[in-house]
């Protein structure tokens, strides 16, 4: 079966808008649980603008199911989870003037950092992804250096407005698929997905979860978080 995992970001982000204690990302992560998620996912960035180290720390105590810490590849971040010990982590690229992530990781940069990161990471038992582009060169570079996981950047299939562009990203991120699988590493993947365009990257099949936050987020404010959790399992069934 394919597994979702809730990002809720964007929970705290309604929270520190306001500068006070609600809505609460760790509750939200328990109704997202109770409706179905195989996990949880925050982004806990350096400049904290939406999630908080208190989060972090209190979601450790209270997911049941998988907690994922995505972050950027500097030595706070990495002594950071070593101090939680999310069950995984996903390195990310990380820019302070960026709306939200806008690419995947330049893994092939990144080599000699990340061998060495990703050493202290799988030392500590905590399962290591990285967010990349669906380019077959980061995706040997990913496996080269250790990573358990990629998880596949879905941004530029979500951008694309006509069919025949939406095909060619669906068709790399095919490829991409297919090799990580060759490789033996597992596939992931995410950005940009909602619920009307996740049905054919769920078609092509080999993605072991997708990590959603935003478009749940956003229909949870209509509707509440369980069924909007419950309404994407549905569209993850294909």
């Amino acid at each position: 079966m394919v597994k979702l995992g809730v990002n809720v970001d964007h929970i705290a982000t309604i929270r520190q808008a306001r500068g006070v204690d609600e809505p609460d990302p760790v509750a939200a992560a328990m109704l997202a649980e109770f409706a179905g998620a195989h996990g949880i996912t925050v982004h806990l960035r350096e400049d904290r603008r939406h999630i908080q180290d208190r989060d972090v720390e209190l979601l450790r105590k209270t997911v049941k199911t998988r907690l994922n810490l995505e972050m950027a590849l500097t030595d706070e971040m990495i002594a950071m989870a070593l101090k939680i010990l999310p069950d995984a982590v996903t390195l990310v690229p990380e820019g302070r003037h960026e709306l939200t992530t806008e690419g995947g990781l330049d893994v092939n940069l990144l080599r000699a950092t990340l061998k060495q990161k990703i050493v202290l990471l799988k030392q500590a038992g905590i399962v290591v992804s990285l967010f990349v582009e669906p380019d077959l060169e980061q995706i040997k570079t990913s496996y080269k250096v250790g990573a358990d996981y990629i998880e596949i950047h879905t941004g530029s299939y979500c951008e694309m407005r006509t069919d025949i562009d939406r095909r060619e990203q669906l068709r790399r991120i095919e490829l991409a698929i297919s090799a990580a699988g060759k490789l033996g590493l597992g596939v992931n993947a995410g950005h940009g997905l909602n619920y009307r365009n996740i049905g054919p990257v769920v078609a092509l099949k080999g993605i072991e979860e997708f990590n959603i936050g935003h478009s749940i987020v956003a229909r949870a404010a209509l509707v509440g978080m369980e069924r909007a959790v419950r309404e994407m399992l549905e569209l993850l069934k294909g």
